[in-house]
């Protein structure tokens, strides 16, 4: 008996926008985007989350934030 298991995960950009601050490394622009993801296991969504990712518009590192 074979058993498939199928996983899958969806990304998509909700939006973005301007960020307040500046890049630790270059000194430019920050930028906030909104990432939607979906785990989804043999076609049934198991897992949705939505989060904001911090990007330098020069340098395109990504920006971690500690509070």
């Amino acid at each position: 008996m074979w058993m498939v298991y199928v996983c899958d995960e969806e990304k998509r950009e909700l939006g973005r926008k301007q960020a307040s601050g500046s890049c630790p490394h270059c000194g430019g622009k920050v930028e906030a985007t909104d990432v939607e993801t979906q785990w989804r296991l043999c076609f049934l969504p198991m897992c949705f989350k939505i989060k904001r990712k911090y990007f330098c518009t020069l340098c395109n590192k990504r920006l971690v934030l500690y509070y």
